[in-house]
């Protein structure tokens, strides 16, 4: 299983049948200080650069073994935590989200506030040592399974666009928010979309303080594409690789354009590789990431996308069959197919990746509106 399928079927779930060995793991692993090991030691992790965290998801890879992951409170909110959060703020919130305490949620994205994040609606209302929210946000991943979100809501309406915007930890539960799921194409829940009416954080709970949230964002999608960039092929070889079994399985392993596809999928998977190794190198030199981490979002989103094509291609006929089961059941690739067609929006659509590349990395003249003069 992959670090996410192992975080979503079994975290909290004792029906699912790896259950029991998934608490056995995480005992394991929390004992080996190998859940975060990316964070600060005193705090629960282990120090760990980003060669070690890319050599030990490499390690793990080949024995078949996830890393244990917490998610979203891990990949996204810790990296603003550690950054931009006070002492205090450090030693509360990292550990609960190393122990498993605390499950995050992200809530940026509004119904008119996607790609152009800036533009959010969502109000803080400073009411004695408390901030009161108001406000909706939407593609939430996997809300409906997390106690805590960190957003991002207006504190000061007067300030600059990307001034008066904090970062704020809120409770989930009991809190003035009512959470919607949004049932995708394919037939899963991971989105979910929020009413916030009247919802309370502490102002303790104010990451960077109140209008330093552009800054604690930018962290947290910084982090995001590094952590992502340097290990993320290892996931998609061991996906290719099972197509490749899947091609055996039909009989096409001889079909030239079959194995025409499949050698492009694995260089493109190798190309992948070598811009997270790129990455990587960045990091370690002590270098944050710029405009050029736009690169990466854009290799493996469009990839997956093409990768799903191929598999329904692969499958011919199959593929239009869906496994017996109530509700919307898919099987592995008609998932990857239908699924990944929403990668190339979320995080930042491919046209927005290609435009920051064109404008900010290859310097080409900024792109114009609709009917402007050239």
């Amino acid at each position: 299983m992959s670090e996410l399928e192992v975080e979503h079927e079994c975290w909290g779930n004792p029906d699912s049948p790896k259950y029991e060995a998934y608490l056995a793991y995480e005992r394991a692993s929390l004992e080996a200080r190998l859940v975060c090991p990316h964070w600060p030691a005193e705090y629960g992790g282990r120090d760990f650069d980003e060669l070690s965290m890319a050599v030990l998801a490499e390690e793990l890879a080949a024995v078949g073994m996830p890393r244990l992951t917490r998610g979203m409170g891990e990949r996204l909110a810790g990296p603003a935590i550690v950054v931009h959060g006070t002492e205090e703020q450090k030693a509360r919130l990292l550990p609960a989200i190393i122990r498993g305490e605390d499950r995050y949620c992200q809530g940026f994205s509004e119904p008119d506030a996607g790609s152009d994040l800036a533009s959010l609606t969502t109000r803080g209302v400073i009411e004695g040592d408390e901030v009161v929210i108001t406000g909706q946000k939407i593609w939430t991943s996997r809300a409906h399974l997390a106690n805590k979100m960190f957003l991002l809501c207006r504190t000061d309406p007067d300030a600059p666009k990307h001034k008066g915007i904090s970062f704020v930890v809120v409770p989930m539960r009991d809190n003035g928010i009512t959470i919607s799921e949004i049932v995708t194409m394919a037939g899963d829940n991971a989105f979910c979309q929020e009413y916030i009416d009247g919802a309370r954080a502490p102002l303790s709970d104010v990451i960077g303080g109140l209008g330093g949230g552009w800054k604690a964002a930018m962290t947290t999608l910084g982090s995001e594409r590094g952590a992502v960039a340097a290990t993320q092929h290892l996931q998609y070889e061991q996906e290719l690789t099972a197509l490749v079994e899947r091609a055996r399985e039909l009989g096409r392993l001889a079909d030239p354009v079959v194995r025409q596809q499949l050698a492009s999928a694995f260089c493109r998977v190798h190309v992948m590789k070598a811009t997270g190794q790129r990455v990587l190198a960045t990091l370690q030199d002590g270098q944050e990431l710029g405009p050029e981490a736009s690169l990466t979002k854009l290799v493996w989103s469009e990839y997956h996308r093409r990768l799903g094509e191929i598999a329904m291609d692969l499958q011919g006929m199959h593929a239009l069959v869906r496994p017996e089961g109530d509700g919307y059941p898919v099987d592995r690739w008609q998932k990857a197919f239908l699924a990944s067609r929403a990668e190339t929006i979320f995080a930042g659509s491919s046209e927005v990746q290609r435009r920051i590349i064109a404008e900010r990395v290859l310097g080409l003249p900024r792109e114009t509106t609709a009917g402007a003069t050239r």
